[in-house]
């Protein structure tokens, strides 16, 4: 009879322990295994969560987002030692299953050094030019719809995007000429959907919406679906990775150890790929026993779970009333007029982008003291954005565990960039004829691109990863998620990470470094 709390090894012969262990599969761990698998290695990956079921309240915009019926059954704490529930996602896909299938490439700038408002941000070990060529593959992987004509801070793109961008329903057309008579930009937005499978399954937005293989291209769908073609790969769900295990030397990982069905296991692999998002692939490492340093793993630079960024974002609904707009997705515009530069500021400002289209029910999540016929009222005449501004990296900015609980002491820094941005957008949009505008920030029940918490960089001394996202420390030990990011940008992150992915998993196979 098995003991629950004793920990239970893999029945399998040590010849037959996989090459590689990928923990998570989101975006960076579902495409790292796609790179790997054409190789043959044995790979297993655990994920925490289930594989999404196609249910009515897949589709339910009532359930998704009044009654909450996908966020995760659990608290973290804030610096306050305050419960609150984080909008991170527990299913195979990861939080991809409900993004807004932005597909951004990063701009060349971001991946130098930068002077902002209130700050400057670091270099990355590599240039824009050395992920090009592996942008373009993860936009070929991710069918990623888009152009590259009209937005002026789009960087250099070896080949074109693999489809033509998504149409505009009229409401957007509209909002698009009226940006344009004002002389700015708007363009279309690089997306991961292919929207006649969308609302064949039926009319709603994307943007929060779970997929079930249903026209969104996310890390399942993707990545994830080619890499399990192929024999040499699996999949282990209900696997809640709790720690690492290193050997007695404290250069390389042994094992991991996770729980499922009741039981801990302990699997042991060559290689070791962590990719269960910012905020708890920090945590893994520092709950992870060390005998050389009580920090955790990947930590001789003490950066572990610090430099923690999450995008300054806020909503805002641009109302019209004497015009009803009827749509049904919306998000298919971005505005880049002020990502680079800001001629009243001088300096950077960040990105505008539609949302996924807010309803009554999704208003109701936000404001429920008021009645929702009102808001559908008033969603029924706006068009809905999404402002986002660059969070630089700070040291006291970071996560850690405290017993059984993650603490997320979030610093936001450049507020006074997000606060220009937001008042130069609400002028503009009432001159361009949207008389009424409503502003919400979002908090940190939004994931809102979590990242930087283990970064990569040139000096062992500052950053936990090499540019190939190889910790330092452990010459066995990977994190392909948006952990390894130096700096966050100010566009969705998860073409930048899923490229990253790709270029290291060539890497690893191309150094025939599978051990």
């Amino acid at each position: 009879m098995q003991v629950r709390d004793q920990i239970i090894d893999s029945e399998r012969e040590v010849n037959d322990f996989p090459d590689f262990v990928i923990i998570g599969s989101g975006i960076g761990g579902s495409t790292m295994a796609h790179g790997l698998a054409p190789s043959g290695a044995r790979i297993t990956i655990l994920e925490r969560g289930e594989r999404l079921r196609d249910t009515p309240e897949t589709r339910d915009l009532d359930a998704i987002f009044k009654r909450g019926m996908f966020r995760p059954k659990e608290h973290w704490l804030n610096a306050r030692s305050e419960p609150f529930n984080p909008g991170n996602f527990y299913n195979v896909g990861g939080n991809s299953k409900f993004y807004g299938a932005v597909m951004y490439r990063y701009r060349a700038e971001d991946f130098q050094a930068r002077q902002h408002l209130e700050g400057t941000t670091e270099a990355w070990p590599f240039t824009y030019d050395e992920l090009e060529p592996w942008y373009c593959q993860a936009e070929e992987l991710y069918a990623v719809r888009g152009s590259t004509d009209a937005d002026r801070t789009e960087p250099y793109h070896s080949r074109p995007y693999p489809f033509l961008p998504i149409p505009h329903e009229p409401a957007i057309s509209d909002a698009e000429c009226r940006l344009r008579r004002l002389g700015l930009n708007p363009s279309p937005l690089p997306l991961a959907v292919d929207l006649e499978r969308w609302l064949q399954r039926g009319r709603t937005p994307w943007d929060g919406v779970p997929d079930t293989f249903s026209g969104k291209i996310d890390a399942e769908t993707g990545p994830l679906a080619g890499a399990l073609s192929h024999p040499n790969v699996r999949l282990e769900t209900g696997a809640h990775v709790l720690r690492l295990e290193i050997d007695p030397s404290g250069r390389q990982v042994n094992a991991v150890v996770y729980r499922q069905n009741g039981e801990l296991k302990r699997l042991a692999a060559k290689v070791f790929i962590l990719a269960s998002g910012a905020v708890n692939s920090a945590i893994i490492l520092q709950r992870s026993d060390n005998r050389k340093n009580d920090r955790g793993l990947a930590n001789s630079s003490g950066v572990v779970g610090r430099y923690f960024m999450n995008h300054n974002t806020t909503a805002m609904i641009t109302i019209d009333p004497r015009v009803r707009f009827r749509t049904v997705y919306q998000k298919t515009l971005g505005l880049n007029d002020f990502y680079l530069h800001d001629t009243e500021s001088g300096c950077p400002l960040g990105n505008v982008q539609l949302l996924g289209k807010v309803s009554g029910p999704i208003l109701k999540a936000n404001v429920p003291l008021a009645p929702e016929f009102l808001l559908e009222q008033v969603s029924r005449h706006a068009v809905d954005w999404y402002l986002m501004s660059e969070d630089l990296p700070a040291l006291e900015s970071r996560v850690f565990p405290k017993g059984d609980q993650i603490v997320l002491d979030w610093q936001p820094t450049n507020l006074k960039a997000h606060g220009l941005l937001v008042e130069k957008m609400r002028r503009i949009f009432r001159a361009a004829g949207y008389p009424i505008i409503l502003t919400k920030p979002f908090g940190n029940r939004s994931p809102s691109h979590q990242c930087g918490t283990a970064r990569m960089g040139s000096d062992p001394a500052t950053a936990a990863l090499d540019s190939y996202c190889r910790s330092y420390d452990h010459r066995n030990l990977y994190v392909v998620d948006a952990s390894f990011l130096p700096t966050s940008a100010a566009v969705n992150p998860a073409l930048t990470i899923a490229a990253q992915a790709l270029r290291v998993a060539a890497h690893v196979v191309d150094r025939g470094r599978l051990h």
